[in-house]
């Protein structure tokens, strides 16, 4: 995401106030305990790998979002005799680092691969201001990048052959974890969205081609079972006609289409989900009869055969349950039940049983502070407080665990931006952390999430839903051999002192517990979990820190009447 490029582009976006329930979430009996941790922070990650992959170990994240910029590896100029599959003929530096570093951390690294493409892989046509190396890319030269990137890291390849002392393979280790290109809906990432006044799109066919040629590739490089996501999708988008603003309608060059109606153009069906005939077809890119569609599916594997489809899915200001406008085309967290439905009806369309996993691999909530009231992000002026973001990020995670379709849990940026750079409103401070290096409170939600849905006891006999996940847990486990265990704590009224009303021990994978208490009187719930001691990779990002520190979630308060 190119957060000055969408802040400038978001204004154009009316944002209504709906509220959406996360109605279809199924019960908890088929609780999603073992979804994913996922954790991005690019410019923190490629400016200091070692330490940011620390830490986030250390908050218990266990895949590790890094966009993979082709621009960034590739040379500006194509050289002669430029051989675009060779590894050696890129300059990879600190995503080998990255690799490196989380193989000693025990992480995940997804590589998202995608533009901005280098000059030389780019159309014709582009208009001043460009689009930041996503006009038309070239589906040919990126799939000789995803296979110069599936060889370089698939665990057997010697970065050293080409020099005079012997290698070993095992200096890079295998990733198996990829997407192919970031926000394709989104103009900032792959443009031109639409022509023809917006009239007709242009991305979903661009994309299909790229998904192609990365499917490909990392299928020719020994990453044909490795885990393939595709998407990542903007969650909304806009619908204009031709005007001052906009000449060529929205999304036109570089706004963003709405996902599911680039969904629909992806797939090459309508709107009330049949297959394009003809002209209507023939103008997005798609098959044109009904024997030119029947090998739509063959021709095409990833749109039917990837691991999941991803979206990222913020609701801006608003607490996961609730979505920024009733379009039905957005797919906001609140609508990722709804997404999942579409994606299966979509999949009927050509005979193919496929229920993606969703994946939701960018979310956070910017705070005020560090933001102003009124930003070009923000033009209502609603961002959240810290608190309250520490709050629905824990809310966020419940919601999701209760879905099994959901295959991730995702937080966006471990520190805010430098304000400096955006003084009128701070950037994107989703972050965990301020840039000067305060935590927000949301850093122990993350760590420690609690959740309790309803926090209203009728009396000290009901029992309340107590939801939690201690993130480290996994980790301490399977470093000290010992299963851990999390403690609930509560404090009567609103002072004195925490005391410890159950211990738990965690038996997911992933740390979750879910279970109901009841409370004697009105007061605050909290958890707390200690460090095991002697485990030097669970140091709580710090150099030197105290061996078996107690840590402790947000607290919550219940009433009991």
């Amino acid at each position: 995401m190119r957060f000055l490029t969408r802040a400038c582009l978001s204004i154009l976006a009316a944002l209504g106030v709906a509220v959406v329930s996360l109605a279809s979430a199924p019960a908890r009996a088929s609780a999603n305990t073992a979804q994913i941790a996922m954790f991005q922070d690019d410019i923190s990650l490629l400016a200091n790998p070692g330490p940011v992959l620390q830490q986030i170990r250390d908050l218990g994240g266990g895949v590790v979002r890094v966009s993979l910029h082709w621009d960034l590896v590739a040379p500006y100029k194509r050289p002669a005799n430029f051989n675009a599959t060779d590894p050696a003929s890129y300059g990879w530096g600190v995503y080998d680092e990255i690799v490196q570093d989380a193989r000693q951390d025990g992480l995940v690294i997804d590589f998202s691969l995608g533009g901005p493409a280098p000059p030389w892989a780019t159309g014709s046509g582009q208009p001043s201001p460009g689009g930041n190396g996503g006009w038309k890319p070239s589906a040919s030269d990126f799939k000789q990048f995803v296979q110069a990137a599936g060889t370089r890291y698939s665990g057997t390849y010697d970065p050293t052959l080409s020099e005079s002392s012997p290698g070993d393979p095992n200096d890079l280790p295998r990733v198996s974890f990829w997407e192919i290109w970031n926000e394709p809906n989104f103009g900032g990432d792959l443009s031109p969205q639409a022509i023809k006044g917006s009239s007709v799109l242009t991305a979903p066919a661009m994309y299909r081609s790229l998904l192609d040629a990365g499917w490909s590739a990392l299928h020719l490089t020994g990453h044909g079972r490795d885990t393939i996501v595709i998407g990542n999708l903007d969650a909304r988008g806009q619908t204009g006609a031709p005007s001052k603003v906009a000449p060529e309608g929205l999304p036109g060059n570089f706004a963003a289409t709405k996902p599911l109606e680039f969904v629909r153009a992806l797939y090459c069906v309508s709107s009330i989900y049949k297959e394009l005939r003809g002209g209507a077809a023939k103008a997005v890119g798609c098959p044109a009869t009904a024997g030119a569609s029947r090998r739509f599916r063959s021709a095409h594997p990833a749109l039917f055969s990837a691991s999941g489809f991803a979206t990222h899915p913020y609701p801006v200001n608003l607490p996961p349950n609730q979505a920024s406008s009733t379009d039905p085309d957005y797919t906001e967290f609140s609508e990722l039940p709804r997404f999942a439905g579409t994606l299966d009806r979509i999949q009927r369309v050509y005979g193919s049983g496929t229920h993606f996993r969703i994946y939701n691999n960018e979310y956070g909530y910017i705070t005020n502070p560090p933001n102003s009231s009124l930003t070009p992000l923000n033009p209502h002026g609603q961002f959240v407080s810290p608190s309250t973001a520490a709050l629905y990020i824990n809310w966020a995670e419940y919601l999701s665990w209760r879905n099994p379709r959901i295959a991730s849990t995702m937080q966006y940026l471990l520190y805010d931006p430098n304000p400096r750079r955006a003084p009128e409103y701070g950037g994107f401070a989703s972050g965990l952390i301020f840039f000067a290096g305060k935590r927000k409170p949301a850093y122990d939600a993350y760590r420690l999430p609690l959740f309790l849905p309803v926090t209203t006891a009728r009396s000290r006999h009901q029992g309340l839903e107590v939801w939690g996940c201690v993130r480290p847990a996994h980790y301490a486990q399977l470093d000290t051999g010992s299963p851990q265990r999390v403690q609930i704590q509560f404090q009567a009224g609103s002072r004195g002192t925490f005391t410890t009303l159950r211990t738990v021990t965690i038996n997911s994978s992933r740390g979750y517990f879910d279970l109901h208490m009841a409370f004697r009187s009105s007061g605050s719930v909290r958890l707390a979990w200690s460090y095991p001691k002697g485990d030097t990779l669970l140091s709580q990002g710090q150099v030197s820190p105290p061996e078996g520190a107690t840590v402790y979630s947000r607290t919550v308060k219940v009433t009991v009447k």
